[in-house]
């Protein structure tokens, strides 16, 4: 526990917002004793004043008005400056221990109301101080000056305290709101972040499962219809189903690896992240199901981050495994463009969209498609899918690319003279 003045000032305060009334009841009847000391005390060599009833039910009024300084501070400074003024007016000597209530009253009003009004009533109620001193006291005239000082000095110093307190208080007040904020902010921010890893673990399932389920779907039914005619061909496809199968199934276990390790450095069994350069194994699974896939590229390849480079890969996966389950065509397109910036991918089929015939076909409502517009908006990308004019569907997403390095370029130019050669 604090022993320290600050201390002590806390746990005051905190004892007196929880028993305000007894607070108030203390402090009155000091200001009262004060009040009662002080209306017996005289100049040096002056008689004492006959002291009498009538001071002290003045001075006891003033005291007693304080018990309203929370909900009526104006009124009970005015209260305390008409009860000083009557009792100079008695001519009693205004020493500190008589204006202490007036001064309580000053310090309680500039709490509540501010330093501006606290402080209109502290001349006003100086200049009437003045006054009754001028109009009242003999001696007043001897010393005006120092005397008119002394009652400015012992109004003026409740001001300066009451301000000091009301600054206090609001940096305490300011204090508390920015931790209260940070602490909302902090419940935002791992609210947001758990949605957002909740998001990246549905799409990550959602592809692996998605994609080689309705691979697998594909395959066994072409190995179905192959069963009687082409028995060789029906052994391959049933051999890619198992391959097909079995990488689901490695997919898989290397996706919940990746989540279970997540605070955690991941273990070397586990397989990196898929990108672009699996395109080729994914146009050979997507053959034994059925689907044609052809893969041109306009421009010089250039590495992407790896997040974009998975994204890409997601992407294209998923427009293949909706055109394997959604369309009635037989071969789709994958055409990469490297621009200076992006790169640019689209993914078409030419048969409508969702049916088997020539009619025109709306999309099936599914997680698909946002999940691949929710990928490429993290990465910076755009992306965009929708019927084609001519009939089919197409996939189009804008990835963003890193700036190429002279040593990256360096390594495509040698890469191409190698394939050249």
């Amino acid at each position: 526990m604090s022993t320290s003045p600050q201390g002590y000032t806390d746990r005051f305060e905190r004892y007196a917002d929880r028993h305000p009334r007894v607070v108030d009841a203390v402090l009155v009847l000091v200001l009262m004793a004060c009040a009662i000391v002080g209306s017996g005390l005289t100049r040096p060599g002056a008689a004492p004043p006959q002291r009498d009833t009538t001071v002290l039910l003045v001075m006891g009024a003033a005291c007693l008005a304080l018990f309203r300084h929370r909900s009526h501070p104006r009124a009970v400074t005015v209260v305390n400056a008409v009860c000083i003024v009557f009792v100079t007016a008695l001519e009693y000597v205004l020493t500190p221990l008589l204006l202490a209530p007036v001064m309580a009253a000053m310090y309680w009003l500039t709490t509540h109301t501010g330093l501006r009004t606290a402080r209109f009533y502290s001349v006003t109620t100086a200049a009437a101080l003045m006054a009754a001193s001028a109009l009242f006291d003999p001696t007043y005239a001897a010393s005006p000056v120092p005397r008119s000082i002394g009652y400015c000095f012992w109004l003026l110093l409740p001001l300066a305290a009451g301000s000091m307190t009301r600054l206090r208080r609001a940096y305490v007040a300011s204090v508390q709101a920015r931790a209260e904020h940070a602490e909302r902010t902090r419940d935002e921010e791992a609210r947001r972040r758990a949605t957002e890893e909740r998001m990246r673990i549905a799409r990550e399932l959602h592809d692996v499962v998605a994609h080689h389920l309705a691979l697998a779907n594909a395959q066994a039914g072409t190995a179905a219809h192959f069963a009687l005619t082409d028995p060789r061909r029906t052994k391959e496809i049933l051999t890619s189903l198992t391959d097909t199968t079995s990488s689901a199934l490695r997919e898989l276990k290397t996706t919940l690896g990746l989540l279970r390790h997540d605070s955690t450095p991941a273990p070397a069994s586990l397989e990196p992240s898929p990108g672009l350069a699996r395109l080729p194994e994914l146009v050979s699974t997507c053959s034994s199901a059925g689907l044609t896939v052809t893969v041109t590229t306009a421009g010089e390849p250039r590495p992407l981050t790896s997040g974009g480079d998975l994204t890409a890969f997601r992407i294209v996966q998923e427009s293949l495994t909706n055109a394997t389950k959604h369309a009635a065509a037989d071969s789709a397109h994958v055409h990469l463009a490297y621009e200076d910036a992006r790169l640019l991918i689209t993914v078409t089929n030419e048969a409508p969209y969702g049916t088997t015939d020539a009619a025109p076909a709306v999309p099936r409502q599914g997680f698909g498609i946002m999940g691949m517009r929710e990928r490429a908006h993290t990465v910076g990308g755009s992306f965009r899918a929708g019927p084609r004019p001519g009939g089919g569907f197409e996939v189009a997403v804008g990835l963003p690319l890193p700036p190429a390095t002279p040593e990256a370029s360096s390594k495509a130019t040698d890469s191409a003279t190698g394939e050249g050669t």
